[in-house]
């Protein structure tokens, strides 16, 4: 983290200082162009959003991690300390040495971000131990709801808005799910391979979709013409979304 950024966000004692240090140096890491678009908002904001990306990013790595062999009961484990690290922070208790959720609970303080973003958050989290796959659109609306509304809504207060921010609200969130449906298409492949389909079965059905032919083109490179139809059509549902996201562009 640059001095400027932490002295222009009233950011002065050292351990803090430190912590979001630790989640800029994991933004830098893991999300290379997400660190740099964050180089474009003032520096006092800054820091917030490696907080906020930082804590994300942890999370999810934790779900995601099978390079070490876990097990989904041991990731399991790993979550649930987490998340007690986190509500501690969230209560106002014995600052955490943790210093990625200390950031994070100095940043949800600062900006008076909502608990419940961060607990449904770590809801869906929690749900890709388990879940494989969505039956329809409204199921994987509601696991999107905590995995990616809810940044929309916690980088609203970081932000700013020029109208009330109950009424920036539900653009917000629309763009976290349109970002994350964008990455849904861009990632099918990557997300069969940990067992994972986030397009709605019952849209891939439509088109003549089953898991069996998803992995008979990830593993043979072949396409089909099913598979095409159907990614366009989880496009326009996704183009629809940045649609309902793009009056709040305005009121930020």
């Amino acid at each position: 983290m640059t001095r400027r950024e932490l002295d222009a966000a009233g950011i002065t004692d050292p351990a803090l200082r430190a912590a979001y240090g630790r989640c800029r140096a994991l933004n830098a890491r893991h999300g290379r162009t997400y660190f740099l678009a964050t180089r474009l908002l003032p520096a006092d904001r800054r820091p917030a959003v490696h907080a906020l990306y930082g804590f994300a990013r942890w999370a999810d790595d934790i779900v995601d991690d099978t390079a070490t062999g876990a097990t989904p009961g041991e990731r399991g484990a790993d979550l649930t300390r987490l998340d007690g690290l986190l509500r501690q922070a969230l209560d106002g208790g014995r600052p955490t040495a943790e210093p990625v959720v200390r950031a994070l609970a100095d940043t949800a303080a600062r900006y008076a971000i909502e608990p419940a973003h961060f607990t449904d958050f770590m809801a869906s989290m929690r749900a890709d131990l388990t879940v494989t796959d969505y039956a329809t659109y409204a199921d994987l609306r509601a696991y999107m709801h905590g995995s990616a509304a809810v940044i929309g809504l916690q980088m609203l207060p970081v932000l700013g808005t020029v109208t009330a921010r109950a009424e920036a609200a539900p653009h917000a969130a629309a763009l976290g799910v349109a970002f994350q449906l964008t990455n849904f298409l861009r990632d099918v492949g990557e997300d069969l391979d940990r067992g994972r389909i986030y397009l709605p079965a019952d849209l891939l059905a439509a088109h003549g979709v089953q898991r069996d032919l998803l992995r008979w083109s990830r593993r043979t490179g072949r396409h089909d013409p099913r598979i095409t139809a159907a990614l366009r059509a989880a496009e326009d549902l996704t183009r629809g979304v940045y649609r309902e996201a793009a009056p709040g562009l305005a009121m930020l």
